[in-house]
């Protein structure tokens, strides 16, 4: 057993006086040791939807893998391994009934526990708090540190009520202190949020209470935050990794490729991949788009991708697919991008086009929502082709891919 452990549990036998919570012996103990890298550090996010890798966050991250990135980072001599054990739909109890073998097996050092909205939907608040109690002592008891999440703010839903949330993450902070464990008050920040710069709070969420990358950028902060001891920031501009990873791949084992485009790249696709790799066998699926709406296209990419399984979907949404209000624009064109990835974890690529490569500037009103995909893009994990100059689609588009096989 790793002096970590063991500084831990010999804490548990000879008990310790109360301190604050974000500085118990044993996170002290898990900080010096990530700096220093004498030992592997494993830490269990424990949790939810939220917690897991879904198509709200692009299907590649959620804040597990950001918070692992970020310690990589700051302590390139630390040896941290994070393990991501959310699962969506997921309560406190249904959390206790998979806790050995999802979280204890791995003989973690630290847990980050962040469950709490679907208790609010389907449970109540007493059992939440017996459940938060228990979770702690059982992960106490295996010899890891716990540092308890409240659950992220939200948006009015009649399952979730924002003073309902609210009333749940109180007791997340009420267990916390009763038992001295570290708190990552996730609620708090990210309702800060909400309250100072609506749409920057807006475009963090994916939808009413699944934050999208960026909004997972801010619950790695809070936790980060804990962990290290100190306020951390992450950027939320740093360009998208690997965007074409499933096609690239394939193209180089010279295998098939379907891809599944939007007009007008569903004729110019093909000549530009086979430009860039000769002799690619390219399966084009035309995804028609004309004369729908925002909200009809949204409904389509639900029924139209995830069965065709493609190895890259195109999204050019024509200015023409209109939306009511800011609102609208902004919900439907975050879910016809998450509609349009696979479920979990991503399975292939999903590369969002901006209208001004294939229709020009904008004009009028056209200006502000050509904006915003320039926001939400990148919110998803999603790369993005923009246009920098006044060449035609197709030379915009290969020129993008080949920089990206470049790389």
């Amino acid at each position: 057993m790793s002096s970590l452990r063991l500084g831990f549990l010999s804490l548990l036998l000879f008990g310790t006086s109360p301190l604050e919570a974000a500085d118990t012996p044993a996170l002290l103990r898990i900080r010096e040791v990530i700096a220093s890298g004498e030992n592997e550090v494993r830490v269990v996010c424990f949790g939810d939807s939220v917690t897991g890798i879904y198509y709200h966050t692009g299907g590649r991250s959620a804040y597990p893998e950001v918070i692992r990135d970020a310690l990589k980072a700051r302590h390139p001599e630390g040896r941290v391994k994070v393990i991501n054990a959310g699962k969506s739909g997921h309560t406190t109890t249904n959390g206790l009934g998979r806790i050995q073998q999802d979280v204890l097996v791995h003989k973690p050092h630290l847990v980050t526990v962040m469950f709490g909205l679907n208790d609010v939907a389907k449970g109540t608040i007493d059992l939440y708090r017996k459940n938060l109690i228990e979770i702690v002592t059982k992960c106490r008891s295996a010899g890891a540190e716990v540092i308890l999440c409240t659950p992220n703010a939200v948006s009015e839903t009649p399952d979730r009520p924002i003073a309902k949330v609210a009333t749940f993450a109180e007791v997340v902070r009420a267990v916390a202190h009763q038992m001295s464990v570290p708190l990552a008050d996730a609620h708090a920040s990210l309702g800060a949020l909400r309250e100072s710069a609506a749409e920057t709070w807006r475009l963090s969420m994916s939808d009413e209470i699944h934050p999208n990358l960026r909004g997972h950028r801010r619950l790695a902060e809070a936790i980060l935050g804990v962990i290290e001891g100190e306020t951390v920031a992450l950027s939320d501009e740093e360009p998208v990794p690997a965007p074409l990873s499933f096609t690239l791949t394939k193209l180089q084992k010279n295998l098939p490729v379907k891809i599944l485009a939007m007009p007008p790249f569903d004729a110019l696709a093909a000549e530009a991949i086979a430009a860039v790799h000769p002799g690619a066998n390219v399966t084009m699926m035309p995804w028609p788009v004309a004369g729908m709406n925002r909200h009809t296209l949204m409904k389509d990419a639900s029924h139209r991708v995830r069965p065709q399984t493609p190895d890259l979907v195109i999204l050019a949404v024509p200015r023409s697919a209109t939306a009511k209000d800011a609102e609208e624009f902004i919900r439907t064109q975050m879910w016809i991008a998450a509609n349009s990835l696979s479920r979990a974890q991503r399975e292939w690529d999903v590369v969002v086009v901006h209208p001004e490569v294939f229709a020009g500037p904008p004009s009028g009103g056209e200006k502000e929502r050509d904006h915003l995909i320039r926001e939400i893009a990148p919110a998803q994990d999603l790369p993005l082709v923009d246009r920098r100059d006044q060449r035609e689609a197709a030379a915009i588009f290969r020129e993008w891919l080949e920089k990206v096989a470049a790389h």
